[in-house]
């Protein structure tokens, strides 16, 4: 699974995170709990091997100190003598020997197994035995008491016993008490030395002092309320190596000993018990205090390492149950988290699907004029309806929003088609309207002689024109066909000549020579309003002082026609704003109204396979290149066989129309400059020509009615055409194939005359 950088961004990251937090946490604590059991549990099984490496020394150095000490009371209680001096001195290298020892196992053992509370009871261990060399300097300089110096080399050994505590002190309940009980009991060999180091010194003064005795008598008491106290609060195994040793002679002789000294009194005290058994007894006793400590230290440290065994084993249990409780709980999370990202993206998959295939192809049919019922079309997504949790509620929510989107784009589409009929209606009535107008207007040129008159019939006769394009461009934009068809091809310089008709400023435009290139007969209309619409666009949205050229090419693969403006040009973003209109023109928004002529090219293009595409004219306007394929080209009758259907010629016809505000309803979106026309003096009557309507059209735009004839028809003959029309457009709309011409009906013709 891959991280994100920073935040998750995914529901499944999400709820990965929110497992990982408290599991990480928990294995945090976890480990931190192991790491403190099982330290002092790893510090009980390691304590036989931290006391051989340093506390046997440190109780080798004690004990030597301790003789040294006897001695040293010995020599100083006594007169000077050889001997006494000689046996000090040896025993003086021994204890160094001992000391070095210490000091070495010190420095050079492995203090990392040690804590910080065993180091510094070693440290002063060894700074006590710094102040050896002093004490035996006053020693043998006889400037020190012996029972000062007694005192003195006691408190020499005093930090062996806190190393002693410290080296097997127990954290674990009774194991504490019992190796504190040891480490209490190792003092009763102290104090079994002291005692004799207080003995020697009596008998080699001769007496002791109230004070001296007073410390004896203090040892004495000390050593038995120890043994009293802390043997019995052993274990049974220790604590039966201390009774057999207490039920032994050599116990009875150190306890009569120590009763002659206490019945003595301060005077007797150094003849109170004879020098050799005294001397033998301390000896051994002070041995076997030590081997039973030992034993007793041996036995605790055996009990320990058990314990940390169990204990570490259980640790081991829990800590393998944490981690697996650990691991479950992120297989947990992470299975959730698929289960509910599996879900969502099943969810998001259908919305893919629905908004992707489902509505397009909706709307599409509905575009088509397809019935389509809502629920049918939105079924539920059986990935959202599953579960009953906040997914699930989800689901049912998004599959009642799908239906009202289906239903809202039904309802829109009905509301679309009956503005499309309402506006297929109007234009199809101003159309006919515009038709009979036209006629009128026909027949009015034809009765009048008078200039003026006649100049403003030809007015009317051009807006009439150009009323009835706009009336084909609400038709096109409904989505039906304009009802102008021709039979045979058309040149394409007649095509181009009408649709210079069908604007107002005709005379700003610039027609070329063009080839001998016909348009087929069933694009004819199409093209001629295609154009009609580019040019009305490019005198609109140009200064009136300009001309508008055009430039035609026969290419490889059609002809090419391109209409040049002088205007202000497209920024970037309107020049794709009306690519896309051209390239899309069934997505037509009515909101859009100043679109709708390229929405009418658009849709025209399209209908013949036209390409029309705008970018920068070199004269700073827009230029609009419109390609005609080949399968909208045909061959055409030449020149020299057809009446006269020029360009000059079919303009001719419309040279007195006056100028009229631009139609602002047709344009690519540029903004109209403004400003009076260069070449027009305002209310200037250019001088008319005679006219004689469709003599200047080519044979192939002109009525089936000769073009000479002036025959009216009356008003049964219009109503019979326009009936026919009628019922020809119910047959068409109905998908009837067409038939032979129905008899005439009242009914009929009414019906016609009402819609018209």
């Amino acid at each position: 699974m891959r991280w994100p950088v920073g935040r998750p961004t995914t529901v499944r990251a999400r709820i990965v995170a929110l497992a990982l937090a408290p599991a990480v946490a928990l294995t945090a604590l976890w480990s931190f709990a192991m790491v403190s059991v099982t330290a002092e549990l790893r510090a009980l099984i390691r304590i036989q091997g931290v006391y051989d490496d340093f506390g046997t020394p440190v109780d080798t150095a004690v004990g030597q100190i301790q003789i040294e000490r006897r001695l040293s009371a010995a020599y100083l209680g006594a007169r000077p003598d050889t001997a006494t001096a000689t046996g000090l001195l040896a025993q003086q290298r021994r204890t160094d020997r001992a000391v070095d020892a210490m000091r070495d196992a010190v420095r050079d053992g492995d203090r990392g197994r040690l804590t910080d509370r065993q180091r510094q009871s070693l440290d002063a261990m060894v700074t006590a035995t710094d102040g050896l060399e002093r004490l035996r300097a006053r020693v043998l300089s006889r400037t020190i008491s012996w029972d000062t110096a007694v005192a003195d080399y006691s408190a020499l050994v005093e930090p062996g016993f806190d190393v002693e505590s410290t080296l097997t002190a127990l954290q674990a309940g009774q194991l504490a008490r019992e190796s504190q009980v040891v480490v209490e009991l190792v003092r009763v060999r102290e104090f079994v030395s002291r005692e004799d180091a207080l003995v020697a010194g009596a008998r080699a003064a001769g007496r002791l002092t109230d004070r001296q005795y007073d410390t004896l008598t203090a040892t004495i008491e000390d050593r038995r309320v120890f043994e009293r106290t802390y043997v019995p609060d052993l274990p049974s195994d220790s604590r039966t190596l201390f009774e057999t040793f207490q039920g032994g002679e050599l116990h009875r002789s150190l306890v009569r000993g120590e009763d002659a000294l206490l019945r003595a009194g301060a005077d007797r005290a150094g003849a109170a018990v004879a020098a050799d058994t005294w001397r033998s007894t301390t000896d051994r006793a002070v041995k076997r205090y030590m081997l039973l400590c030992t034993r007793s230290a041996e036995n605790s440290a055996a009990r320990g390492r058990a314990f940390a065994y169990r204990e570490l084993a259980k640790a081991a249990v829990v800590g393998v149950a944490g981690l697996a409780a650990v691991g479950l709980s992120l297989w947990f999370a992470v299975r959730g988290a698929r289960r509910i990202s599996r879900r969502l993206e099943l969810l998001r998959d259908a919305a893919d699907v629905l908004t992707a295939r489902q509505l397009p192809a909706l709307m599409e049919r509905l575009s088509a004029g397809e019935d389509v019922d809502a629920v049918t079309e939105a079924p539920p997504l059986a990935a959202g309806e599953a579960g009953d949790d906040e997914i699930g509620d989800v689901g049912r929510s998004f599959n009642r929003a799908r239906l009202a989107a289906v239903e809202a784009a039904v309802r829109q589409a009905t509301l679309r088609r009956g503005l499309f009929a309402v506006l297929l209606n109007i234009a199809r009535r101003n159309q006919a309207l515009v038709h009979r107008q036209l006629k009128l207007v026909d027949t009015l040129e034809r009765r009048t002689d008078d200039p003026a008159v006649l100049g403003e019939l030809f007015h009317i006769d051009h807006l009439t024109t150009r009323m009835r394009r706009h009336a084909e461009s609400l038709i096109i934009l409904s989505g039906a066909t304009p009802g102008r068809r021709w039979r045979r091809p058309v040149p394409i310089a007649d095509v181009v000549s009408s649709a210079v008709g069908e604007i107002e400023d005709y005379t700003r435009v610039v027609v070329p020579p063009m080839p001998e290139v016909g348009v087929a007969a069933d694009a004819v209309a199409d093209v001629v309003h295609l154009v009609a619409e580019l040019l009305e666009n490019a005198t609109v949205f140009s200064p009136p002082h300009t001309r508008v050229t055009l430039r035609t090419a026969r290419v490889g693969h059609g002809f090419t026609l391109e209409i040049d403006d002088r205007g202000l040009g497209l920024d970037p973003e309107q020049l794709t704003e009306a690519h896309r209109t051209l390239t899309a023109p069934d997505a037509f928004d009515p909101t859009r109204h100043d679109r709708l002529g390229l929405y009418v090219v658009g849709r025209l293009a399209a209908r013949h396979g036209i390409e029309v595409t705008l970018r920068d004219s070199p004269y700073g306007g827009t230029t609009a290149v419109v390609l005609l394929p080949e399968a909208v080209l045909a061959d055409v009758e030449p020149e020299s066989g057809r009446r006269d259907g020029s360009a000059a010629g079919a303009l001719s016809s419309y040279g007195g129309a006056p100028a009229a505000e631009p139609s602002r309803d047709s344009g690519f979106g540029h903004r109209p400059v403004p400003g009076p026309s260069a070449d027009r003096a305002p209310g200037a009557t250019p001088p008319l020509p005679t006219r004689t309507r469709q003599a200047s059209l080519a044979p192939e735009l002109r009525t089936e009615r000769a073009a000479g004839e002036t025959r009216d028809l009356d008003a049964d003959e219009m109503r019979a055409v326009f009936g026919a029309f009628q019922r020809g457009l119910d047959r068409g709309r109905r998908g009837l194939p067409a038939g032979p011409e129905e008899p005439d009906h009242t009914e009929e013709r009414t019906r016609a005359d009402h819609d018209q």
